[in-house]
Protein backbone atom coordinates (compact mmCIF):
# COMPACT_ATOMS: atom_id res chain seq x y z
CA UNK A 1 0.00 0.00 0.00
CA UNK A 2 1.40 3.60 -0.75
CA UNK A 3 1.21 6.61 1.80
CA UNK A 4 0.39 8.92 0.52
CA UNK A 5 1.12 13.12 1.52
CA UNK A 6 -1.21 15.31 4.38
CA UNK A 7 -1.67 17.18 0.99
CA UNK A 8 -3.41 14.43 -0.57
CA UNK A 9 -5.12 12.83 2.11
CA UNK A 10 -6.80 16.81 2.65
CA UNK A 11 -7.44 16.89 -0.77
CA UNK A 12 -8.48 13.74 -0.74
CA UNK A 13 -11.13 14.29 2.12
CA UNK A 14 -12.13 17.67 0.40
CA UNK A 15 -13.09 15.74 -3.02
CA UNK A 16 -15.15 13.51 -0.72
CA UNK A 17 -17.40 16.49 0.63
CA UNK A 18 -17.69 17.79 -2.86
CA UNK A 19 -15.94 16.53 -5.83
CA UNK A 20 -16.72 19.88 -7.69
CA UNK A 21 -14.93 21.86 -5.81
CA UNK A 22 -13.09 23.49 -8.65
CA UNK A 23 -8.87 23.93 -8.39
CA UNK A 24 -8.75 26.93 -7.06
CA UNK A 25 -11.20 26.81 -4.76
CA UNK A 26 -8.98 23.64 -3.33
CA UNK A 27 -6.06 25.68 -3.04
CA UNK A 28 -7.22 28.41 -1.31
CA UNK A 29 -9.00 25.72 1.11
CA UNK A 30 -5.51 24.17 1.35
CA UNK A 31 -2.83 26.85 1.04
CA UNK A 32 -0.79 25.91 -2.13
CA UNK A 33 -1.03 26.80 -5.53
CA UNK A 34 -3.65 25.69 -8.23
CA UNK A 35 -0.72 24.24 -10.18
CA UNK A 36 0.06 22.00 -6.47
CA UNK A 37 -4.06 20.94 -6.64
CA UNK A 38 -4.09 19.80 -10.53
CA UNK A 39 -0.26 17.72 -10.33
CA UNK A 40 -1.85 16.02 -6.81
CA UNK A 41 -4.87 15.40 -8.95
CA UNK A 42 -3.72 13.74 -11.80
CA UNK A 43 -1.31 12.06 -9.38
CA UNK A 44 -4.04 10.50 -7.31
CA UNK A 45 -6.16 9.64 -10.52
CA UNK A 46 -2.98 7.78 -12.30
CA UNK A 47 -2.23 6.12 -9.02
CA UNK A 48 -5.91 4.87 -9.15
CA UNK A 49 -6.54 6.21 -5.68
CA UNK A 50 -9.23 8.47 -7.03
CA UNK A 51 -10.79 5.71 -9.80
CA UNK A 52 -14.48 8.12 -10.00
CA UNK A 53 -16.05 10.85 -9.48
CA UNK A 54 -19.99 10.27 -8.83
CA UNK A 55 -23.11 11.95 -8.46
CA UNK A 56 -25.90 11.66 -5.26
CA UNK A 57 -28.83 11.71 -7.45
CA UNK A 58 -32.42 11.76 -4.74
CA UNK A 59 -34.37 9.43 -7.16
CA UNK A 60 -37.28 10.07 -4.96
CA UNK A 61 -37.68 13.75 -7.29
CA UNK A 62 -37.51 11.99 -10.64
CA UNK A 63 -40.38 9.63 -12.23
CA UNK A 64 -37.78 6.91 -12.63
CA UNK A 65 -37.27 5.44 -9.46
CA UNK A 66 -35.50 2.41 -9.30
CA UNK A 67 -35.91 -0.55 -6.75
CA UNK A 68 -32.50 -0.84 -5.22
CA UNK A 69 -32.08 -4.26 -2.69
CA UNK A 70 -29.52 -5.44 -0.57
CA UNK A 71 -29.35 -8.99 -0.66
CA UNK A 72 -27.07 -11.22 1.74
CA UNK A 73 -25.43 -14.21 -0.20
CA UNK A 74 -23.55 -17.41 1.97
CA UNK A 75 -21.41 -18.81 -0.50
CA UNK A 76 -18.77 -21.71 -0.18
CA UNK A 77 -15.21 -20.05 -0.79
CA UNK A 78 -12.90 -21.41 -3.49
CA UNK A 79 -9.43 -23.23 -2.07
CA UNK A 80 -6.60 -20.97 -3.00
CA UNK A 81 -8.87 -18.24 -4.19
CA UNK A 82 -11.44 -18.09 -1.13
CA UNK A 83 -14.62 -15.54 -2.20
CA UNK A 84 -12.62 -13.29 -4.77
CA UNK A 85 -13.39 -16.07 -7.90
CA UNK A 86 -16.97 -15.88 -7.03
CA UNK A 87 -17.32 -12.41 -5.81
CA UNK A 88 -15.92 -11.33 -9.44
CA UNK A 89 -18.48 -13.55 -10.97
CA UNK A 90 -21.57 -11.75 -8.94
CA UNK A 91 -19.93 -7.82 -9.42
CA UNK A 92 -19.85 -8.56 -13.19
CA UNK A 93 -23.38 -8.77 -13.85
CA UNK A 94 -24.51 -5.14 -14.71
CA UNK A 95 -27.34 -5.08 -12.08
CA UNK A 96 -24.66 -5.06 -9.42
CA UNK A 97 -23.55 -2.18 -7.80
CA UNK A 98 -21.68 -3.14 -4.90
CA UNK A 99 -20.21 -6.26 -3.29
CA UNK A 100 -18.60 -6.28 -0.34
CA UNK A 101 -16.79 -9.26 2.40
CA UNK A 102 -18.79 -8.89 5.15
CA UNK A 103 -18.05 -10.29 9.18
CA UNK A 104 -20.85 -12.51 10.30
CA UNK A 105 -24.09 -14.23 9.58
CA UNK A 106 -23.48 -13.93 5.81
CA UNK A 107 -20.27 -13.84 3.33
CA UNK A 108 -21.27 -11.21 0.58
CA UNK A 109 -23.78 -8.23 0.85
CA UNK A 110 -24.72 -7.57 -2.94
CA UNK A 111 -26.24 -4.21 -3.98
CA UNK A 112 -28.52 -4.98 -7.08
CA UNK A 113 -30.52 -2.23 -8.65
CA UNK A 114 -33.49 -2.57 -11.80
CA UNK A 115 -36.12 -0.80 -13.19
CA UNK A 116 -38.79 -3.18 -10.51
CA UNK A 117 -39.71 -5.29 -8.11
CA UNK A 118 -40.09 -8.38 -10.87
CA UNK A 119 -36.40 -7.21 -12.77
CA UNK A 120 -34.68 -7.85 -9.15
CA UNK A 121 -36.19 -10.82 -7.85
CA UNK A 122 -35.73 -12.80 -11.59
CA UNK A 123 -31.76 -11.66 -11.15
CA UNK A 124 -31.86 -13.00 -7.79
CA UNK A 125 -33.87 -16.32 -8.83
CA UNK A 126 -32.09 -16.93 -12.45
CA UNK A 127 -29.10 -15.43 -11.94
CA UNK A 128 -27.33 -14.78 -8.35
CA UNK A 129 -28.88 -17.80 -6.73
CA UNK A 130 -27.96 -20.28 -9.47
CA UNK A 131 -23.86 -19.69 -9.52
CA UNK A 132 -22.53 -23.05 -7.97
CA UNK A 133 -20.98 -21.53 -5.05
CA UNK A 134 -23.98 -19.35 -4.23
CA UNK A 135 -25.77 -21.45 -0.65
CA UNK A 136 -28.63 -18.94 -0.26
CA UNK A 137 -29.64 -15.29 -0.22
CA UNK A 138 -31.76 -12.96 1.73
CA UNK A 139 -33.39 -10.58 -0.43
CA UNK A 140 -34.15 -7.15 1.77
CA UNK A 141 -36.08 -4.19 -0.93
CA UNK A 142 -34.53 -0.67 -0.35
CA UNK A 143 -38.41 1.16 0.51
CA UNK A 144 -36.95 4.54 1.46
CA UNK A 145 -33.78 6.43 1.24
CA UNK A 146 -33.35 9.15 4.09
CA UNK A 147 -29.71 9.49 3.79
CA UNK A 148 -26.85 8.27 1.45
CA UNK A 149 -23.04 9.01 1.10
CA UNK A 150 -23.50 11.66 3.53
CA UNK A 151 -26.52 14.14 1.64
CA UNK A 152 -29.86 13.61 3.92
CA UNK A 153 -32.97 13.30 1.30
CA UNK A 154 -35.64 14.18 3.69
CA UNK A 155 -36.82 17.89 3.39
CA UNK A 156 -37.31 18.97 6.62
CA UNK A 157 -40.68 21.44 7.48
CA UNK A 158 -40.07 24.35 9.88
CA UNK A 159 -42.14 23.99 12.93
CA UNK A 160 -44.72 26.73 12.77
CA UNK A 161 -46.46 26.07 16.21
CA UNK A 162 -46.42 28.93 18.24
CA UNK A 163 -43.80 28.97 21.10
CA UNK A 164 -45.90 28.70 24.66
CA UNK A 165 -43.50 30.45 27.55
CA UNK A 166 -44.93 30.18 31.39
Amino acid sequence: MKEISKLKQNLLELLREDARYTPELLSTMLGVTADEVKSAIAELEEDHIIVKYATVINSKKLDDEKVTALIEVQITPERDRGFDAISERIYLFPQVKSVYLMSGAYDLLVEVEGRNLKEVANFVSEKLSTLEKVLSTKTHFILKKYKQDGVIFEDHEEDHRLMISP
